[in-house]
């Protein structure tokens, strides 16, 4: 473009871009592009040709105003008649526009050209001006430069691993030209403790307003990265070098308390802290509420911040409940006693000394601990209540503990753990309501936990198997969490005849099970095991695991068929002298219950297999004679109320195969695949009939098959992804029928049909219900027919 003397204007008539970005290097560049003749305004307003004179070219050519930000406004507002009339001009300034008249020249400047903003250099630009193709080298000067200009060629001028000269006499002329809120402000930034606004204002004395401007400032004059509010590593370098170490040891301090007083997140600030070796007792402070932030989410870095407290001078009692937390966690803290409740703290470590001796297996000690931790205590001490059989109490204190949905929910379902059917849908929703919030406590018992016993006595192992996963899946309870659930997995496994799990996860965990909770599983595990093999030895082996863990004489409602495996083992080595108290208890438990059903048919089993186990005839006959006076509504109980009475007739020598068949199917289809193997054996050996006794015990080793199979046509396989319940139900969502039918007949309650449709479509990965639909068909391999 031209004007009417033939003067032309240049393509870009604004630069901006912080200092030390080369403003002045691209003006020197269109300068030589039109032509090199150019005119310098100065602060003074010298170089100015008369308004009277325009249009005409200015004398020398080019009008060229550099660092726009510091000319008066005088003489800016002298600039924008000659912008207006067509003079060619271009201005480089900074990119915070400081008053009205500068903000007035740039529009007019930018109505008649580009604007051109000065970005950093990339990792190209910075090898070029190091001049070498050394990765690493280029990486470490854009980092330490985050791409500013000036600063790059300052340390691309120094050796490697030194401080640039350039870069000291840089960093110094732009801190003396600073005023005093934006030096104090780069001095604190230069801390590299990453601090909010309120923070920042805090230890500058400055106000929200006034930081923010300092902040704005030290941007524009190339202190802080250009695209963040971080101070540029090279340079808070340079001025960190410059203060003493004692005015860095105050400044450190000064930050310190400063976030302890505004709540704020003080972790990523706790490592620089630690980095200088700060021991006062502000950084003492901080290293201990880093150790609270972190408990839940890293225990392990928490357990450190809470060394590094008591080395700077925290009371160690001070650290104990937090530590007691994180260690519940990582599941390395085993003495309840070690927690001491004081002052404000009291009912915060009676709910840990509580959670302690729930992880212990001690249910009643947790219960009575947790009911003196407050409100919300009260709320937790629920599942335990119910646990040891004080139904009454447990009413009492979910009705007046306070506490977040999720633990609510979590009481709700533990009160409803007579019920199965009702109970487990309960859990479901307890264990989505703490999926979707932070609780902030380490729980007694997750309700997965709780769930995977229930459901397993409600005949529903794959729901026990479905949320046991996932709270594997999550993390739940940190990585003793993830140890207790895969122990508990294994366990659901070995009930339900899926032999292999149950070896590879002992194999895997027994030998690092810490907790009283997972010893008794581990010992459970080791006996189920060795019941079902039939070694003797092995047996033997793994009574002397469980003998201390039914020496403890604690026992609750929820371990009742985990009881079962223990039980057994002592009667096989004959040590019935621990058998007797321990049925007592839970006899006792059940009671104080009211009885409900699928406990009584569950206690009742429990007595039938210990007659089984002994050989003792008349015991089996009592056994049964107790199991068939019961109406259970559940398919599982019904089940084991049936083979009760057949197994106390195949005893007696009368095996009626016609009577048997269907009997072990029941207990076979309810997941009792094991038991319906040894009566099944039990029979073929006492059958007169040849014929009767080959087919018996074909039917036993069919039952004792490490496969778990739906029916006799479906067998379930690692590749189809589903659990055999999931396939049953995918059979069923398939041929049409509602969430109601199938839990009308599987015997499942519509939420925890509900809850297993979700599962399979996450699995499946479906996002409609066409998709779900058509993969089912893919999973099934056909169509199935309605039912």
């Amino acid at each position: 473009m031209t004007t009417d003397d033939g003067g032309r204007r240049p393509p870009v008539t604004v630069i901006v871009g912080i200092d030390g970005s080369g403003r002045t290097h691209r003006l020197a560049e269109l300068v030589a592009a039109t032509g090199g003749d150019a005119v310098r305004v100065g602060p003074d307003g010298s170089g100015l040709p008369e308004v009277s004179a325009v249009p005409a070219r200015p004398s020398g050519g080019l009008l060229v105003v550099d660092d726009a930000h510091r000319l008066p406004p005088g003489v800016l507002a002298r600039l924008v008649p000659l912008a207006r009339a067509g003079t060619p001009m271009v201005l480089a300034r900074r990119p915070t526009v400081t008053g009205p008249e500068l903000a007035e020249l740039d529009a007019e400047l930018a109505a008649h050209g580009a604007v051109e903003v000065l970005r950093p250099l990339d990792a190209v630009a910075v090898e070029k001006l190091l001049g070498v193709a050394e990765s690493h080298r280029v990486a470490d000067v854009l980092t330490a430069s985050c791409g500013h200009a000036a600063v790059a060629a300052a340390l691309a001028s120094a050796l490697p691993g030194t401080r640039s000269p350039a870069l000291v006499a840089r960093v110094q002329r732009g801190l003396a030209r600073l005023d005093p809120a934006a030096e104090s402000v780069a001095r604190y930034l230069s801390l590299g403790l990453d601090l909010a606004d309120d923070v920042l204002a805090e230890v500058t004395g400055l106000s929200l307003e006034q930081a923010a401007a300092a902040v704005t400032v030290l941007r524009d004059a190339g202190f802080v990265d250009p695209d963040g509010e971080a101070m540029i590593p090279a340079v808070a370098d340079v001025l960190l070098a410059d203060q003493p170490p004692a005015q860095l040891r105050l400044a450190h301090d000064t930050v310190a308390r400063a976030l302890l007083a505004a709540g704020a997140d003080v972790v990523p600030a706790a490592e620089r802290l630690r980095a200088v070796r700060l021991r006062t007792p502000a950084a003492a402070e901080v290293y201990l509420t880093a150790g609270r932030r972190l408990r839940f989410e890293d225990p392990t870095r928490a357990l450190r911040w809470l060394e590094e407290a008591v080395d700077a001078g925290i009371d160690p009692d001070r650290t104990a409940v937090v530590r007691a937390e994180a260690g519940l966690l990582l599941g390395v803290v085993e003495d309840v006693d070690e927690v001491p409740g004081r002052g404000d703290d009291a009912e915060w470590a009676l709910r840990v000394e509580g959670t302690l001796a729930a992880h212990a297996g001690r249910a009643g000690r947790a219960a009575d601990l947790l009911l003196r931790g407050g409100p919300l205590g009260r709320l937790l001490a629920v599942p335990s209540l119910v646990a040891t059989g004080r139904y009454s109490e447990a009413v009492e204190q979910a009705a007046a503990g306070q506490g977040p949905t999720s633990l609510r929910r979590l009481a709700e379902a533990s009160l409803a753990v007579g019920d199965p059917a009702r109970a487990v849908p309960l859990f479901i929703e307890a264990a989505e309501d703490l999926g979707r919030g932070r609780l902030g406590a380490v729980l007694p018992e997750t309700p997965q936990a709780l769930a995977a016993p229930v459901a397993v006595l409600g005949g529903d192992a794959s729901t026990a198997d479905s949320l046991l996963g996932e709270a594997i899946d999550k993390g739940l309870g940190g990585p003793a969490g993830v140890h207790h659930h895969r122990l508990l997995l294994a366990w659901v496994r070995l009930r339900a005849g899926r032999f292999d799990t149950a070896v590879s996860e002992l194999a895997a965990l027994g030998a690092t099970a810490r907790s009283g909770r997972d010893r008794l599983l581990c010992a459970a595990l080791e006996a189920g095991l060795a019941r079902r093999s039939g070694d003797i030895g092995r047996l033997r082996d793994g009574w002397a695991k469980a003998e201390p863990v039914l020496a403890r004489r604690v026992v609750d409602v929820f371990q009742l068929e985990l009881l079962e495996e223990l039980l057994c083992a002592a009667t096989r080595v004959r040590q019935a002298q621990r058998i007797g108290p321990v049925l007592a208890d839970l006899d006792t438990v059940v009671t104080r219950l009211g009885r409900p059903v699928a406990w009584d048919v569950s206690l009742g089993w429990l007595h039938l297999q210990l007659a089984v186990t002994g050989d003792d005839a008349g015991a089996v006959v009592d056994a049964a004679s107790r199991l068939q006076h019961l109406r259970p509504p559940g398919g599982r109980q019904r089940a084991q109320c049936a083979a009760a009475g057949q197994w106390a007739l195949v005893l007696a020598g009368r095996v009626d195969v016609d009577a048997l068949t269907p009997v072990l199917d029941g207990l076979a289809g309810h997941q009792l695949p094991w038991e319906a193997s040894r009566l099944a054996g039990q029979a073929a050996i006492r059958a007169t009939d040849p014929g009767v006794a080959r087919r018996l015990l074909e039917r036993a080793r069919e039952l004792s098959s490490a496969e778990v199979q739906l029916d006799a046509s479906r067998t379930i396989t690692p590749a189809s992804g589903l659990s055999e319940r999931e396939i049953e139900v995918a059979q069923l969502v398939a041929s049409g029928r509602t969430h109601r039918e199938i839990g009308s007949q599987l015997f499942l309650s519509p939420k925890t049909v509900e809850h297993h449709v979700a599962r399979i479509r996450n699995k499946l990965g479906a996002t409609s219900r066409a998709e779900f639909l058509a993969a089912l068909r893919d999973v099934l391999g056909e169509e199935p027919a309605a039912r």
